[in-house]
């Protein structure tokens, strides 16, 4: 089925509508590169259009009415939306779920060290990398350290114009000739990745010279107790994740494209939350849903990943304050309930054409991409959506004169990837993907298509209001 570029159907005032949601996007993409950041950030937005908090209105014993807006967070990484609507809540929902975790380089519990006059922090990667992407450029230092005294410092260095930033550094091109004959997964290796922080040791003094012998570590510390009244110790217990610094930018000379980091799965949570929250002002017939889970890309695990039972509770505590405490109403909710699983899909590049199928491949500014199973060797890993269900998401968007466009994840035996569908689907409901097109995916910096930024919003509207 062909598509046409999206440009070429836009008006002057859906261009002008398009460019106002990709500015608000660029400006969460910025808020908001940590999993806690994102949290938060949502948090507010939605306080903004009258959500309140879910534990609390469950202790008042409050009634739930069509039109409430309620949030639940977990561990300050997960959070989850709704919006009540006329129907009893045991006959569905429409929720739309996204995750917000993305490929960075997290900090190791003992990470501190120097080496030949250069003081280091100790890493390990998160999420699937090209690991030789990620040296030589600048990073920023984003985070909490949590102290015993049960006070939680939140880090952000590298971001400002005034901050310093950090560098993950690589061999110089005229020394890397046996590194160059190297596999591209063993150019970097992940014990390499360490982050270059410092390299002035702190004045010596004698009662220093009995004390401490490892001047540039104590540097560092002297600096770090300065700003967040921490010692060394602290950062054991700290979650510090080092991601590119700056800000999100517009790409190309039409400015038509944004280049950022995270936008796999931002630009789809970012995207879900928009269309939730913009329908504030609305009560529908099903209550919606806006789900943003964490730990997706390790395997969905942990207490904040979409295989625990976060949502499943909190879901629970709804059925029981708006019908009555009923495992059999909750089950009953869960099935009935449909779901845009919101996860990016990978836009196709000429560059790398071989590895697509080009029938089948999601193309940037051509619309919202379903994937009506992702997976690998063999469909494994997918929820692979059915046919009626297909059928009716098909409907729903070409009723609402949404642009959209079926791929798969490259060839067939190309690779592969997941999403959080399989998990949601394991409740019986009807789960299908769909997102923005993204290149130079797990990248330090990918690229979206401001078109379909835009398109995908409309979608999400369109589906929540079915």
């Amino acid at each position: 089925m062909k598509q046409d570029n999206l440009w070429l159907k836009y008006t002057q005032e859906d261009r002008k509508e398009a460019d106002g949601v990709c500015e608000r996007y660029k400006r969460c993409l910025d808020q908001a590169k940590t999993e806690r950041e994102c949290v938060t950030l949502a948090v507010e937005m939605a306080e903004e259009r009258g959500y309140k908090d879910l534990d609390s209105a469950v202790r008042e014993g409050r009634a739930v009415r069509p039109g409430d807006r309620f949030y639940a967070v977990q561990m300050g990484k997960s959070a989850v939306f709704f919006q009540i609507g006329r129907k009893p809540l045991s006959e569905g929902m429409n929720i739309l779920g996204a995750h917000i975790d993305s490929p960075r380089i997290d900090i190791k519990p003992n990470p501190l060290y120097e080496k030949d006059g250069f003081a280091y922090f100790d890493t390990h990667y998160y999420g699937g990398i090209k690991k030789y992407q990620w040296t030589a450029i600048p990073m920023a230092i984003h985070g909490v350290i949590a102290k015993k005294d049960g006070t939680v410092v939140k880090v952000c260095i590298g971001e400002r114009e005034e901050d310093p930033v950090f560098v993950i550094t690589d061999l110089l091109v005229h020394l890397a000739g046996e590194q160059m004959t190297k596999k591209a997964a063993e150019v970097v290796a992940g014990e390499n990745l360490d982050l270059l922080i410092g390299n002035c040791p702190l004045e010596q003094s004698e009662e220093l010279e009995k004390e401490e012998k490892e001047a540039l570590k104590a540097n560092v510390m002297r600096i770090l107790a300065d700003m967040y009244g921490i010692e060394e110790e602290d950062l054991l217990s700290a979650e510090l994740e080092i991601v590119p610094a700056g800000k999100a930018r517009d790409l190309g000379f039409d400015r038509s494209m944004i280049l950022g980091y995270g936008h796999d799965d931002r630009v789809c949570a970012f995207t879900s939350l928009f269309a939730m929250l913009d329908m504030a002002d609305e009560i529908t017939d099903a209550t919606l849903c806006c789900l943003l889970a964490d730990k997706e890309e390790i395997g969905n695990v942990g207490a904040t990943g979409m295989a625990s039972r976060f949502f499943e509770n909190t879901v629970a505590e709804l059925v029981a304050a708006a019908e009555r405490d009923s495992q059999l109403l909750v089950r009953r909710t869960l099935a009935n309930s449909r779901m845009l699983s919101s996860d990016v899909s990978a836009g196709f590049d000429p560059l790398y054409a071989s590895a697509f199928e080009k029938n089948n491949a999601a193309f940037l500014a051509k619309g919202l991409a379903f994937n009506k199973y992702t997976g690998s060797g063999g469909k494994r890993g997918a929820s692979d959506a059915n046919a009626e269900y297909v059928a009716w998401i098909r409907k729903i968007m070409d009723d609402a004169d949404v642009m959209y466009q079926f791929s798969e994840l490259g060839k067939v035996d190309a690779g592969g990837g997941g999403t959080i569908a399989h998990l949601m689907a394991e409740y019986g409901m009807n789960v299908i993907d769909c997102g923005v097109s993204v290149m130079n995916m797990h990248a330090p910096y990918e690229v979206v298509s401001k078109a379909d930024v835009y398109e995908t919003v409309r979608g999400y509207r369109a589906f929540l209001r079915a």
